[in-house]
């Protein structure tokens, strides 16, 4: 943020006059110019009054933002995969800190704080799967960093489950190379106190390809906010969400889309179902096209599906458009309760009530859970969705179905 300087002028009979304006503070004009540091030093304690903060229940992380986090590795299980490595690198590793850079104080203090960071590496042209299983966290604040990295040609799919306590601040970073085709699937299957704040930074290069999903099921206070920054011509974005916020539980995402190359293509789909009192949901989607952007082909959109009274569901797309050379862009945000004619529809043809409404919930969130691309992750899925319908009172299951 800048502040502009005071300015006088001498008027007329030497009157002084004030610049219209002078000494207020200048709002950031464009998403671009957001202040940005790797040091947490730099950012002003968290009031929740911040445009990134204002939805947010600071006090309950306040740990997170503002203490001493153990930055000591993380507990992973992972089997061994061929096209993929697995490794802990040294926070001076060249891979550390080439996909973004901190926009919040969270982000930062994660940043400021990590010993080493995971590294995973994918290289290898033939499609492969890692499953990466991460617990065991405990109740103690704590910082994580992870650098996914693909080999220009290279394809895989990695899955990151997360589950059981934590209380969490992390940053994982992402890079693309030329002509990848890389999936990155992140689901939080936490348990129901938990609390997990993640910012994700990708870089996706020529005519490469990444599709990006982030399932929140589980967790007290679960906020992912995903940049995503298509740096190379031609570069390719599906960005998917699933979540399903129950009583009581707060599941966040802001995403940030970045056309910054000729002939990039991105697409933003994220969709939620609340239920239960105080179930509370954030999407706020920012796109930018940037004057270097021509050719673009963009759309984002988010749908929230309300299943009782009580819940809330705060939906903000965004679009910036820096040149008139483009193919397409816009946005889309809807929140509502069910489809009457669905649900007429399907009892006419016999179907109770209840097991309708199941039918129609599993149908809306279906879209995203059968594009991850992983057959067993998509069936659990399913049946933890089945599981958060059938919950008592909209009190759901949290974690326990993963």
């Amino acid at each position: 943020m800048t502040t502009a300087a005071p300015t006088q002028t001498e008027g007329q009979h030497g009157i002084t006059a004030h610049s219209d304006g002078a000494g207020r503070v200048i709002p950031v004009q464009t998403r671009s110019e957001r202040f940005s540091s790797y040091d947490v030093a730099d950012f002003p304690t968290v009031t929740g009054r911040e445009a990134v903060w204002k939805l947010s229940p600071v006090a309950q992380f306040a740990d997170l933002t503002a203490g001493e986090l153990d930055g000591s590795p993380t507990p992973i299980a992972h089997d061994d995969v061929d096209g993929f490595s697995v490794e802990w690198i040294s926070r001076d590793d060249a891979r550390v800190g080439s996909a973004g850079v901190p926009e919040e104080r969270a982000s930062a203090n994660a940043w400021s704080s990590f010993d080493q960071a995971l590294a995973i590496s994918v290289t290898g042209e033939e499609s492969k799967t890692l499953r990466l299983e991460r617990s065991g966290l405990g109740d103690g604040a704590r910082a994580a960093h992870t650098v996914i990295t693909a080999a220009p040609f290279s394809r895989g799919l990695i899955i990151i489950e997360n589950a059981g306590d934590a209380r969490l601040t992390e940053n994982v970073e992402i890079v693309v190379g030329e002509q990848a085709d890389v999936t990155v699937v992140t689901v939080q299957w936490w348990d129901d106190a938990a609390v997990h704040l993640a910012s994700h930074f990708a870089s996706i290069g020529r005519d490469a390809h990444l599709k990006h999903v982030v399932v929140s099921l589980g967790g007290k206070v679960v906020r992912v906010n995903p940049t995503l920054h298509l740096a190379g011509q031609g570069s390719d974005l599906d960005s998917l969400g699933v979540y399903f916020s129950d009583a009581g539980q707060h599941l966040e995402q802001q995403v940030y889309m970045h056309h910054d190359a000729p002939n990039t293509r991105g697409r933003v789909t994220y969709k939620g179902a609340l239920q239960g009192e105080g179930a509370r949901s954030v999407w706020i989607g920012d796109v930018l096209i940037s004057n270097r952007a021509v050719g673009t082909d963009s759309y984002e959109q988010n749908r929230n599906l309300v299943l009782s009274d009580g819940t809330r569901a705060d939906s903000v797309p965004n679009l910036e458009i820096e040149t008139g050379d483009i193919a397409g862009a816009g946005h889309a945000s809807a929140t509502g309760r069910f489809d009457d004619e669905q649900l007429f529809y399907l009892q006419a043809r016999g179907i109770p009530e209840d097991e309708a409404r199941r039918l129609v919930v599993r149908g809306f969130l279906v879209e995203i859970i059968q594009q991850i691309g992983d057959t067993e992750l998509q069936e659990r899925l399913s049946a933890a969705i089945e599981a958060e319908l059938l919950g008592a009172d909209g009190q759901g299951t949290g974690g326990a179905q993963h």
